[in-house]
């Protein structure tokens, strides 16, 4: 995939509540196309350990960070510095949002995006200094779907067919039951 990175920020997470719906926002970010997964909230090393042993296996490793402050960290982006001293643009999903679909034609391409996923409570600033709101739905969801659905739309029909370059593991599509090639068992065959 091409363009500008693509960041998502996972507001409020909680480690005795949140970490399998967190550790699937940030698979679904690696498999559609992120190149940075930033987790706030409470701290757990561990789930960034298992996110690289899923880079490590499956190829495409993506970058992983602990934010402590995001509002401030949303501020930074979206007005001074996304990484490379200009701003960048941020995407909240928010089932309170204009339909994304309608939305995305009109997103900047040539500047780094952050897709805000929230948690249980999001900031109001987070609305303030997200240059978009946007909803797959205007019924309550899972933020897994709206993400997967929203970089998906965004990357385009090659999104969900993505491969990696330094995979180990390569699943082979099937129809009747697993597939799976192990590189690392074939070189030494």
């Amino acid at each position: 995939m091409t363009g500008e990175r693509v960041d998502v920020l996972r507001l409020g997470y909680r480690l005795g509540r949140d970490p399998r719906i967190t550790t699937h926002l940030a698979l679904v970010s690696r498999a559609l196309g992120a190149d940075r997964f930033l987790l706030s909230g409470d701290e757990d090393p561990k789930m960034f350990e298992n996110l690289s042993s899923v880079g490590n296996r499956f190829g495409g490793g993506m970058e992983c960070e602990h934010v402590k402050g995001p509002v401030r960290w949303l501020k930074r982006f979206v007005e001074d510095d996304a990484g490379d001293g200009k701003p960048g643009v941020a995407i909240h999903l928010t089932m309170y949002g204009e339909p994304f679909r309608e939305a995305i034609p009109r997103i900047r391409r040539d500047r780094p995006i952050a897709v805000i996923v929230g948690g249980a409570k999001v900031p109001g600033e987070v609305f303030k200094y997200s240059q978009y709101n946007v909803a797959v739905g205007n019924q309550p969801h899972s933020e897994v779907a709206a993400l997967a659905l929203f970089l998906d739309a965004w990357h385009g029909e090659s999104a969900s067919e993505r491969t990696f370059d330094d995979a180990r593991l390569i699943i082979d599509p099937s129809a009747n039951g697993k597939s799976v090639r192990d590189l690392d068992r074939l070189e030494e065959e």
